[in-house]
């Protein structure tokens, strides 16, 4: 039994099935729930793509700014002496071939004081001429900014949310209260630093617009009292590869130096967001797995309305293996052209997220993203094939395994039982 042309006649009939359908009567019922099902699917798959890009771009935003203000990777001492050699260091690890740059540093808690006001924070002491080679929000800061920072003037650059807290403008002075006081016979007291506030900088990073200092290193050293820099920062052509030029690193410099890289400094936050994307993506797979597993439904009614053509179909030849073909042909398709629908959907929302919220703010009259509490400003997005590829394949299988129950049943019809009341 074939039909006359060379596409076998499963396909042709399950294709047929698909899309038959009257504009009333069960046949119309039956393709009205087959659409509903495309749909679901389409709308689920939709969903995923465009969620997940979401939380990429988010995840892509923050970590660019993160990694504005962080190195790629910090070399560190052992001990509390720092680096003797801290140049030879230096020319050491700029041997690697993934290192750009390389800049000294000293980073050391304390607190910063004006009036009543107190805050912690992060001080680092920087050569200016040295770390605008290995973070890029130096290269942000004017450049008087970056020459008021000269040995010897004590002058600090702060971030902007520190200098709100603390009430500060540039030109006022402020006391550093480093941690270790110095003996007297009246007793252990604090060691205090008044310096100047030559700018103000603001990374778009709370976390360090809210904690970090910038000063000139040799500053540094003198206040905290040490004889070296604290570690080097580094610089990389690849920042996702610091993990394992951060390895290479470890083996190459030997037991006393620490070597850490810019994924390990803030594993938490990236642990966490990998978490928050695998129950989104469990959460909205449920949206595909219900459109998908409404092709059953879909499938019980078609074999039970078709009962008919399918005893015609036995008794004209055509085996059990072939009916069930058939109907897996049908919920193939729909599974197929949904999950198409809903990658062409998603993409194209992804891929224009940055005009679409615009538009459904300005038609709303609301911000999705305030600038005075987010900050970011508009709704990032960064589809990667690594997350739309699985969500494809996903969503087809389990159209696919929708169907295999019913149209096992559909093979299994007994061709006089079905037409002994035809």
């Amino acid at each position: 039994m074939t039909a006359p042309s060379r596409i076998p006649y499963e396909l042709l009939i399950g294709w047929r099935y698909t899309r038959a359908g009257r504009s009333s009567g069960r046949n119309g019922f039956i393709s009205f729930i087959s659409g509903v099902s495309m749909l679901g699917i389409a709308l689920g798959v939709a969903a995923l793509i465009i969620v997940l890009s979401v939380m990429n771009g988010f995840q892509k935003e923050v970590r660019d700014r993160m990694l504005a203000v962080v190195a790629h990777i910090e070399l560190l001492a052992t001990d509390s002496e720092g680096f003797a050699d801290v140049t030879g260091l230096m020319a050491q690890a700029r041997q690697h071939p993934s290192v750009l740059a390389a800049a000294p540093f000293v980073a050391q808690q304390a607190l910063m004081a004006r009036g009543d006001d107190m805050r912690g924070a992060m001080v680092r002491g920087i050569a200016p001429e040295l770390e605008t080679q290995v973070t890029d929000f130096t290269l942000q800061l004017p450049p008087s900014v970056r020459d008021a920072l000269q040995p010897g003037s004590f002058n600090v650059v702060l971030g902007g949310e520190l200098a709100r807290a603390l009430g500060v403008q540039v030109g006022d002075r402020v006391t550093l209260v480093a941690p270790g006081g110095q003996v007297t016979p009246a007793g252990v007291m604090p060691r205090l630093k008044q310096l100047t506030v030559a700018g103000l900088f603001d990374s778009g990073h709370y976390e360090y617009d809210a904690t970090l200092v910038l000063l000139h290193i040799d500053d540094a050293q003198r206040i905290f009292r040490l004889t070296s820099p604290s570690g080097v920062r580094l610089k990389l052509k690849d920042s996702q590869q610091a993990r394992s030029v951060a390895s290479d690193l470890a083996a190459q410099l030997g037991p006393n130096v620490i070597v850490r890289d810019w994924t390990r400094q803030n594993r938490n936050w990236f642990a966490a967001v990998q978490v928050e994307k695998r129950m989104m993506f469990i959460i909205l797979t449920l949206i595909v797995a219900v459109a998908a597993f409404n092709l059953v439904t879909t499938l019980v009614m078609t074999v039970t309305d078709k009962r008919a053509d399918i005893a015609i179909l036995r008794t004209l030849g055509a085996s059990p293996r072939s009916i069930m073909t058939i109907f897996v042909v049908q919920g193939a398709t729909v599974g197929v052209l949904g999950t198409l629908a809903g990658l062409l959907l998603g993409l194209g929302v992804a891929f224009n997220i940055d005009v679409i919220v615009p538009a459904i703010e300005n038609a709303l009259g609301a911000s999705f993203l305030p600038r005075d509490i987010y900050l970011i400003s508009r709704m990032p997005s960064d589809p990667q094939s690594a997350d739309i590829w699985p969500i494809v394949l996903l969503s087809l299988a389990m159209a696919l395994v929708a169907t295999l129950y019913p149209s096992w049943r559909a093979s299994r019809i007994n061709p006089a039982e079905a037409l002994r009341y035809e």
